[in-house]
């Protein structure tokens, strides 16, 4: 029985560490985004977006 907790107690560790991984890759994904919106690029693509639907509605 012993041998189960400290298995139990090893993967709660590897799940926080998952958590963690997730946490920074989603924190580095959202300043990514973040520069690519808010330079050059982003008006660039929200202009094209917002173009395309006006041309879809027919406007």
């Amino acid at each position: 029985m012993h041998l189960h907790h400290v298995r139990r107690r090893d993967e709660r560790g590897i799940t926080t560490a998952e958590y963690a991984v997730g946490t920074a890759a989603g924190a580095g994904l959202a300043g990514l985004l973040y520069q690519l919106l808010t330079g050059g690029f982003g008006d660039k693509m929200l202009k094209s977006l917002f173009d395309h639907v006006l041309g879809l509605l027919g406007i």
